[in-house]
């Protein structure tokens, strides 16, 4: 009888409390007309509703768990004089909001939507337009930013912020976002257990994406194309990135994705193609490269001697002006079982692997690397000869760096 009233207590506690939450509309005609007005009167647990309108009210600090819901995508504007957005709570929503022209500072990160210290913040269906950062997390944990429109028109690097922003960040899930028009469409650091996933970065000045010091992150199934330097992935172990497109990265010092000091990672499935450079490693040790596409870039793999142990496996190499290229003769990664368009070997036996050895590394790409103006020479019969020389009797290129097992067709 007692565990009886004691669970009937439960319930009716529970329904009461469901009840207690309250909606808040706010817009022309409502009986709030502004969102801090609402604020002021909402609890936890509350919904405000804001209607289709321009909303003009200076820096708006939410710190309370609340959802804040857009109908018809109402506009929130910071009049470039303000942040339009602080968070200060965790357990809050942001929905199908529009929210433009927050204040640029050369000195504090100002952003359209900015969160500190708070756990399960989710930003869903909302459009960012002409801010200085777009979403910016400090300290943040369980947070949710999915299906977002971000985009900027900046024209230089410092005056401009990042799309989405993490700093000491973890477990952040970032899925089905659009990017572009920002310095760095995703930025990381120190942040750890980050899922990015069917995101489109593009047109972003720097990189598309950008993460340092951020170990044990996933990234799947996300596009970079058209961004000023490609992706760069910086002091980092343990991080996974699979089905992922590197498009159209072209400029001087531009990659599909620039590695530097990453270890025990593994990529696979990913795509670069039509970069001037597909993969530049440097400082890299441990890593799986297995099943990618390399397809006319400049230089699909430029793999330094500082890197070590390194495995590239089963990918696919085809048009690129150079698979190939390193800066000295010690190598320690392996190259077994990738297809190279260029192969002109025989397989006798027919088991789909070629009978001879196939060397990558031109003689003419280590000349380029310490004379580049000799590029130009690129299309002569000059290079070719010499290129066929040294394949025959190599005397410069890495005596290792060989793949043993070339694939007479491409792997699938």
């Amino acid at each position: 009888m007692v565990y009886f009233i004691v669970n009937c207590i439960c319930v009716l506690f529970c329904v009461s409390a469901t009840f207690a939450s309250e909606i808040f509309y706010v817009g022309k005609g409502e009986n709030y007309t502004s969102i801090k007005s609402a604020l002021s009167k909402a609890t936890k647990g509350d919904r405000i509703i804001l209607k289709k309108g321009n909303y003009q009210e200076g820096e708006i600090i939410i710190d309370k768990e609340i959802e804040l819901i857009g109908e018809d995508s109402p506009k929130i504007d910071g009049n470039n004089t303000y942040q339009p957005i602080t968070i200060k709570a965790n357990n809050v929503t942001i929905k199908g909001i529009t929210v433009v022209n927050s204040k640029r500072s050369y000195i504090n990160d100002f952003a359209a939507v900015k969160a500190m210290n708070v756990r399960n913040l989710t930003i869903n269906n909302c459009h960012f337009s002409n801010n200085y950062f777009a979403v910016y997390l400090s300290k943040c944990s369980n947070c949710t930013i999915k299906n977002n429109l971000i985009e900027s028109s900046s024209e230089s690097e410092t005056t401009s912020g990042n799309g989405i922003h993490q700093w000491y960040c973890d477990s952040i899930d970032i899925q089905d976002n659009t990017i572009r028009g920002h310095r760095d469409g995703i930025y990381l650091e120190f942040s750890h257990h980050a899922f990015i996933r069917n995101n489109i970065s593009e047109k972003n000045l720097r990189y598309g994406l950008h993460f340092m010091f951020s170990d044990s992150c996933t990234y799947i199934d996300n596009t970079f194309r058209n961004n000023g330097s490609g992706v760069a992935v910086m002091y980092t172990k343990h991080i996974t990135m699979i089905h992922n497109k590197f498009e159209h990265n072209w400029g001087s010092a531009s990659y599909g994705m620039l590695l530097k000091e990453i270890y025990d990672s593994y990529m696979q499935g990913n795509t670069f193609t039509e970069n001037t450079v597909g993969i530049f490693a440097e400082s890299c040790n441990r890593n799986l490269i297995k099943g990618n596409e390399f397809t006319r870039n400049g230089w699909a793999i430029k793999v330094y001697s500082s890197s070590s142990e390194n495995s590239f496996v089963d990918n696919n190499f085809s048009g690129n002006s150079f698979n190939v290229s390193t800066n000295g003769t010690h190598n320690t990664n392996t190259f077994n079982g990738n297809y190279w368009s260029e192969y002109n070997g025989y397989d006798i036996n027919h088991d789909g692997i070629g009978d001879v050895p196939f060397r990558p590394v031109r003689l003419f790409s280590l000349l380029i690397e310490k004379q580049p103006p000799a590029l130009i020479l690129l299309r002569s019969i000059f290079v070719d000869v010499m290129d066929i020389a040294e394949r025959i009797m190599p005397s410069l290129t890495p005596e290792t760096l060989i793949d043993n097992e070339p694939k007479m067709k491409p792997n699938k």
